[in-house]
C-alpha cells in the first residue's frame, strides 16, 4: 500500500517538475493558443432558436429543418398605435405601406385591429431582416412613428447578439470588480488576485475560441459560460496558490516550494472538479440537445481552467514570487469558532427546521410552473421588446401561427386543404400558394390554358400557344407540340415563372405598361413563393384563435392534422408553430428531467463514495444538497413567478455538481480534526476552517448568478442565473447550519457504514 502511495507522489513530482522546469515554453504556447481562440470567437455560430436542440426524430426539428433549408423567412412586425382615430390609423397604415421595402400592411376595423383607440398594423416586410431595404424600412417607418405612442414587436429579434454582447460585457465589468473584492477579502497575497485573474482571462479565451469547434452553440450556452466558468473554476487557482504559500514556509526556494504545491494541487484539484465535471455530464444525457450544449461548453471551461492552474498558474507564480511574498497579508476572515460552538450547543435546532421545511419545499418545486415558449416567461429585466408584446398582447387578442409543410407540385390537395381548414371554427386566417387569387374565381395555382392565359396577360391567342409549346419543350411536355395544344395546361405561378425567365433571357419583350404590370405581379410572385414553396416541400400557414397549450391546441392540431392526412397520407406532412414546439419542449423536460436529477445525484454519489468510503456519509452530503435544490426551486412557487422549463433541468445538474463542494470541504475538515479532537470540538474547528473556502466560492457563485438574473434581458438566461445564484446561497446556508448537526448527529451511522478498499483485489466492510 505504502509503495503505490509513493509511486503516485513520485509521478506528481515528476510533471510538477518538468510543468516548472519548462515553464517558459508553456507560457509561450499558452499565449500562441489565447492569440488563436481569441480570432476564433468572432467565428461561433450562435442560435437563439430552442427549437434547434430537440430531437432530430420531433416534428419540430424535422419541420424547421426543412423550411431553413427550402423556405426564406421575410420580416414582419406588429405595430401597435395608440390615442389614435380609425382614419388617422388608415391614413399611417397606407403610408407605411407605400414605403418600397414594405410588401403589405393589414389593418381593418375590427377588433382584431382597432379598438379602444388603439390600432395594430400588421407590417410585412419585401424581404428578410438582413435586406439592406427592410433595414432601411424600418427606419424609415420608425421616423414616421415617432410623433405617435407606438410599440413593435417583431418575431425576428434585431440585433439579439450584439445587445446581449453588450449586455454581458457590462455584467463582466461589474462580475470582474466585486469578485475582485471577494479575492481581496480572502487571500493572503493581494498580488495573487492579479495572478488569478490572468489565469481565468486565459482559461476563458480557451474554452470560448473553441466553441469555434462544435460548429453551432446556443445564445443561453453562449452568454453564461464566460461567467459559470469564472464561478465555477475560480476555487482551483485559489487552493493552488494557498497550497504554494504554505509550502514556501518549508522549502529554501521559490521554485522547490512550487513543485512541492504542484505536485499535492494536482491531485487535489482534479478530485474537487470531479463532482462538477458529473453533473455537467449528467446533463450532456438529455434528450434535449440544450443540456448537451451547455454540458459541453462549461465541462470543457472546467478542463480548460484546470489546464491553465496546472500549466501556466506556475510560470506566473515564479514570475512574481517576491511581489506576492510582499503583498501577502494576514487574513480578513473572522475566526468563526463561536458559531460553530453555538451548532453544537444547539444540538439538533437546525435539523428539526431542516426536517420540517423539507416536505413543503419537495412539493413546492415538484408543482411548479414553467413555460414552454418565452412569451410566458416571467420577465426579471425590463425589455423594450417584451413590453411591447405584452402590451400587444393584453389590447388584442394575438392569433397563433401554424405551418403545414406538404409534399410540393399537388396544388389541387393544397387548395382542398385550405378550403377544408379555413371552415375550422379556431381558424382567423389561411395562406397558400393555392389561395392567392390571380382573377375573380381562378387562383395562382390554378391551370391555366394557352386560351386563358392570353385573356389574363391581354396577348394574342397565338402569342400564348407558341409560349406554351415552349414550356412543353423545356420540360419534355411533348404534348403542346404533337398533341393539341389548346388542351394543355400548366399552372398560372409555372407559366409565370417562366416568362420572366424568357423575359430576363430577351426572348420576350412586351408593352412598356404591361412590362410595369408584370414586374409588379413578378415581386409579389417571388415573395410568395420565397415563403411558401420549396424545391420538396410547400408551405400552408394558418392563424388561429387558440392557446399555446391544454386540450383546445390539442385538439384543433388534431384535427389540422387528419385534414391534412385525409389527402396526403398518415405521416407524409409535417405541422411547424409554437402549437407544436411548446408540446415537443414539454415532451423533452418531462423525459429528461427526472433522468437528469437522478444521473446526477448517482454520479456524484459515487464521487463522494470512493473519496469518504463511507454509504451513509455520503448519503448526508447528496440530500443536504438536494434538498438545497427543492428549497431552490420552491421559491418560484411561492412568488407566483413562472421560470423556462430549461431553468429546472440545467439548475439542478450545476448545482449539484458545483456546489456539492461546499459539502465536500467540511466533510473532509471533520475528519482530519476528528482524528484528534471529541467529534463536537472537531466539527467546531471544521466549521472554522472550512469557512473561508465555502465562503469565498458561494459569494462568487452566489454574486456571478444574480448579476446574470437582473442585469442581462433575455429571460432564459436570466432565470437560469438567478436560480444558479440563490441555489448556491442557499447551499452556502445549509452546509454551514444544518450538515454539521447532522454529521455530528449521525456520527454513529457513518462509522459503522464505513469501508476500506483493498488495492490489491479485496474488499473489506
Amino acid at each position: 500500500m505504502q509503495e503505490t502511495r509513493t509511486e503516485k507522489k513520485d509521478m506528481m513530482h515528476l510533471i510538477a517538475s518538468a510543468v516548472v522546469r519548462w515553464r517558459f515554453v508553456i507560457m509561450l504556447l499558452f499565449l500562441a493558443a489565447a492569440v488563436y481562440c481569441a480570432l476564433s470567437i468572432s467565428k461561433v455560430q450562435v442560435s437563439s432558436d430552442l427549437t434547434m436542440f430537440l430531437s432530430p426524430e420531433t416534428e419540430t426539428r424535422r419541420g424547421v429543418n426543412i423550411m431553413d433549408e427550402e423556405f426564406i423567412y421575410y420580416d414582419s412586425a406588429d405595430i401597435m398605435v395608440s390615442n389614435i382615430t380609425y382614419e388617422g390609423a388608415k391614413a399611417l397604415a397606407a403610408e407605411i405601406e407605400a414605403l418600397d421595402g414594405v410588401a403589405s400592411v393589414r389593418f381593418d376595423n375590427t377588433p382584431a385591429h382597432y379598438t379602444r383607440a388603439a390600432a395594430l398594423l400588421s407590417v410585412s416586410y419585401a424581404g428578410p431582416s438582413s435586406d439592406p431595404l427592410v433595414i432601411a424600412t424600418k427606419d424609415q417607418v420608425s421616423k414616421i412613428l415617432a410623433p405617435y405612442d407606438s410599440y413593435s414587436y417583431s418575431m425576428i429579434v434585431e440585433n439579439y447578439f450584439a445587445e446581449l454582447a453588450q449586455e454581458m460585457g457590462g455584467l463582466l465589468l461589474i462580475a470582474a470588480t466585486v469578485i475582485a473584492a471577494i479575492l481581496l477579502f480572502t487571500s493572503r497575497s493581494y498580488f495573487e488576485v492579479v495572478i488569478f485573474f490572468i489565469v481565468f482571462v486565459f482559461a476563458a479565451l480557451l474554452n470560448m475560441g473553441t466553441n469555434f469547434w462544435l460548429g453551432r452553440i446556443s445564445s443561453i450556452t453562449n452568454s453564461i459560460a464566460i461567467i459559470m466558468q469564472l464561478a465555477l473554476a475560480i476555487d482551483y487557482a485559489i487552493i493552488f496558490s494557498h497550497r504554494y504559500q504554505d509550502e514556501v514556509q518549508n522549502f529554501p526556494s521559490y521554485k522547490e516550494a512550487l513543485v512541492e504545491a504542484l505536485a499535492k494541487s494536482i491531485i487535489e484539484i482534479s478530485a474537487s472538479s470531479l463532482t462538477t465535471i458529473s453533473g455537467l455530464v449528467a446533463l450532456m444525457l438529455m434528450k434535449f440537445r440544450l443540456g448537451y450544449d451547455l454540458g459541453l461548453v462549461l465541462a470543457k471551461s472546467i478542463i480548460c481552467s484546470l489546464l491553465t492552474v496546472f500549466l501556466l498558474m506556475p510560470g506566473l507564480i515564479m514570475l512574481f514570487p517576491k511581489a506576492i511574498r510582499r503583498t501577502a497579508h494576514k487574513s480578513l476572515i473572522p475566526d468563526i469558532r463561536p458559531w460553530g460552538r453555538f451548532l453544537m450547543k444547539s444540538r439538533v435546532l437546525f435539523v428539526l427546521l431542516f426536517i420540517l421545511i423539507i416536505p413543503a419545499a419537495y412539493w413546492c418545486s415538484s408543482h411548479m410552473t414553467y413555460a414552454f415558449n418565452d412569451d410566458n416567461v416571467t420577465e426579471l429585466v425590463y425589455s423594450e421588446r417584451r413590453a411591447a408584446m405584452h402590451k400587444i398582447k393584453d389590447t388584442f387578442s394575438r392569433p397563433t401561427m401554424l405551418a403545414l409543410l406538404v409534399p410540393a407540385e399537388d396544388f389541387e390537395s393544397e387548395k382542398a386543404i385550405l378550403q377544408d381548414v379555413g371552415t375550422l371554427p379556431e381558424i382567423t386566417g389561411v395562406t397558400g400558394l393555392a389561395n392567392i387569387e390571380l382573377e375573380e374565381g381562378h387562383m395562382l395555382t390554378d391551370r391555366y390554358t394557352p386560351r386563358m392565359f392570353a385573356e389574363l396577360l391581354d396577348i394574342s391567342a397565338e402569342e400564348a400557344r407558341l409560349l406554351f409549346q415552349a414550356y412543353g419543350v423545356r420540360h419534355e411536355e411533348y404534348q403542346a407540340l404533337l398533341g393539341n395544344v389548346e388542351t394543355y395546361s400548366v399552372p398560372a405561378v409555372d407559366m409565370f415563372l417562366f416568362v420572366f425567365d424568357l423575359i430576363d433571357r430577351g426572348v420576350v419583350t412586351l408593352e412598356a405598361e404591361r412590362m410595369e404590370e408584370l414586374q409588379s405581379l413578378r415581386r409579389t410572385l417571388n415573395m410568395g413563393l420565397d415563403q411558401l414553396r420549396g424545391k420538396h416541400w410547400n408551405r400552408l400557414v394558418f392563424t388561429a384563435d387558440v392557446p399555446l397549450m391544454g386540450e383546445e391546441s390539442v385538439a384543433f392540431v388534431e384535427k389540422v392534422r387528419s385534414i391534412a392526412e385525409s389527402y396526403y397520407g398518415k405521416g407524409k406532412i409535417l405541422l411547424v408553430g409554437d402549437l407544436i414546439s411548446t408540446r415537443d419542449l414539454s415532451d423533452a423536460y418531462t423525459s429528461d428531467s427526472r433522468l437528469i436529477s437522478l444521473l446526477t445525484i448517482a454520479f456524484v454519489y459515487m464521487i463522494l463514495l470512493f473519496t469518504f468510503r463511507t454509504f451513509v456519509g455520503s448519503a448526508i452530503l447528496v440530500f443536504v444538497i438536494q434538498s438545497s435544490i427543492w428549497i431552490n426551486f420552491s421559491f418560484p412557487c411561492l412568488q407566483g413567478m413562472v421560470p423556462s422549463f430549461v431553468t429546472s433541468m440545467i439548475v439542478s445538474a450545476i448545482q449539484m455538481g458545483a456546489t456539492i463542494d461546499y459539502a465536500i470541504v467540511l466533510m473532509n475538515r471533520y475528519q482530519q480534526c476528528k482524528a484528534e479532537l471529541p467529534k463536537r470540538e472537531a466539527m467546531v474547528e471544521a466549521v472554522n476552517r472550512s469557512f473561508p473556502t465555502v465562503l469565498t466560492s458561494g459569494a462568487i457563485m452566489t454574486i456571478a448568478g444574480l448579476l446574470i438574473a437582473y442585469r442581462v434581458s433575455d429571460v432564459y438566461v436570466n432565470h437560469i442565473g438567478l436560480a444558479v445564484g440563490r441555489g448556491a446561497f442557499i447551499s452556502v446556508i445549509l452546509v454551514l447550519t444544518v450538515l454539521p448537526q447532522m454529521l455530528v448527529l449521525l456520527d454513529g451511522a457513518v462509522e459503522k457504514t464505513r469501508f476500506h478498499i483493498d488495492l490489491t483485489g479485496g474488499e473489506e466492510l
